[in-house]
Formats: structure tokens, sequence, C-alpha cells
């Protein structure tokens, strides 16, 4: 392929323009305080569902309690029942008296059981209450921490996308004068390798670091200055100037 000195020295240029422009873009995927917002909401969600865990067991439990207040209230409510009836004298029959004495007995171990498994309720209950108590003031604190995480993200952000912006408009100037067949040639390597072009400099390709030898050398020279010389190496094109040490 043939093309204008010049064309090509302005290809150096626009290789500038999308070095520029990969690495604003790798900074705008890379943004520190992205990465610690994501990690923030994973953890966040991990808690939000602990809260919503916590609130339902609590929920259940005083419901639980509610319950076996209930049941020691009845049984309570019924001995003192049948303790009023037999301190009144409502009971003079013997057989009936000692069946009295005795469901009174059973009815304290009952009262005795059920205060048991009540306790027993409020102790998971207060468990529950604190467990609740620690997951939402986690969440809370992960709240106020994500506040500051997301301004400074949108800051940075807002900020690269400006400079990606002004660098996208750099590269529309950049090749609004280059040839088709050039800047087409130029596309179909970047597509590749990223970046199009290279200089030749100091015998060096600019690309992949390769040093030629005397004999590239000494082939690229004799080429004419409007040939497009490309890297045998990384296959960008090469671009020579003064500086490329083939003199």
């Amino acid at each position: 392929m043939k093309a204008d000195p010049n064309a090509q020295l302005k290809l150096l240029d626009l290789a500038a323009i999308d070095a520029r422009i990969n690495q604003l873009t790798h900074q705008l995927a890379t943004i520190p305080e992205a990465a610690e917002l994501a990690a923030l909401d994973a953890g966040r969600t991990a808690l939000v569902d602990r809260v919503r865990d916590a609130r339902i067991l609590v929920d259940d439990l005083n419901k639980e309690q509610k319950r076996a207040d209930n049941d020691v209230e009845a049984v309570k409510t019924r001995r003192e029942r049948d303790r009023s009836r037999m301190d009144q004298g409502l009971i003079t029959n013997p057989k009936d008296l000692e069946r009295m004495v005795h469901e009174l007995e059973s009815l304290e171990r009952r009262i005795s059981n059920l205060e048991d498994e009540e306790l027993e309720v409020m102790e998971r209950l207060e468990a529950a209450q604190m467990e609740l108590g620690f997951a939402t003031a986690a969440v809370d604190e992960a709240n106020d921490k994500r506040e500051p995480l997301e301004a400074a993200r949108a800051e940075k952000a807002a900020s690269l996308e400006k400079e990606l912006a002004a660098a996208s408009g750099d590269r529309t100037w950049a090749t609004s004068d280059l040839p088709a067949d050039l800047l087409a040639l130029y596309e179909r390597i970047r597509a590749k390798q990223v970046i199009g072009a290279a200089e030749l400099r100091a015998r060096e390709c600019g690309g992949c670091r390769l040093t030629l030898n005397a004999l590239e050398m000494a082939d690229i020279a004799k080429k004419p200055a409007d040939e497009v010389i490309r890297c045998e190496e990384c296959d960008r094109i090469l671009v020579r100037t003064p500086e490329s040490g083939l003199a």
C-alpha cells in the first residue's frame, strides 16, 4: 500500500489518541470506589437478608410468647377458680375434695412447666431482638459508608467521561483528513492489536518493542517514503521518522 508520508505521520497522533482513550476507558472501568461500592453492596444485601430473617424470627417469637402468656394465665385462672371453690367450702364430698387436691397439684406442675417454656421463649426473643438490633445497625453503617463512596465514584466517573469525550473529539479530528484506505488498514489492525500504528524509533518498533536487525533496517531504507511498512512481529503499521535510525 502507498500513502503520503505526512499521512503516515498523522497515524502516530491517532495512535497516541487511541492509547489515551484506552487508558481512560480502563480507568473508568476500574474506579476504586466502584469496586468498593460493589463489595459494600454485596455485603449490604447479605445484611438486609439478615435483618429480614431476624425480624421474622422476632415476630414469630412475639406470637409464641403471647401464646405462652395466655396458656399460663388460663391455667392460673383455673387454679384460682378451684382454690376458691375449696376455700368457700363448695366441695364437701371427701372423694371430690381429694380429686380437687390432686388436680391442683397437677395444675401447679403444669404452671411450672408453662412458665419454664415461657422463660425459654423470652430468652430466645431477647437474643433475636439483639440480633435484629445488630443487623439493623450494620445496615445503617453500610448506608452511611455508601453515600461518600458513591459521591467520589460519580465525581471521578464524570471527570473521566469528560476526558473521554474530549479524546473522542480529538480522534474525529485526527481521522478527518486521513486517506480512507490507510485509515481502514489502521482500524483493521487496531481491532486486533488495540493500537494500529507505531513509530519506528532507533531501530525499534514502538508497539511490540522488537529491535530490527541491520538487514531488516537496510530493506526498509530501500523502500519508497510513501510505502506503508508493517512490523513483522506485531503487524502494526511502522511509521518512519528522522529518529528511526535508517540514515
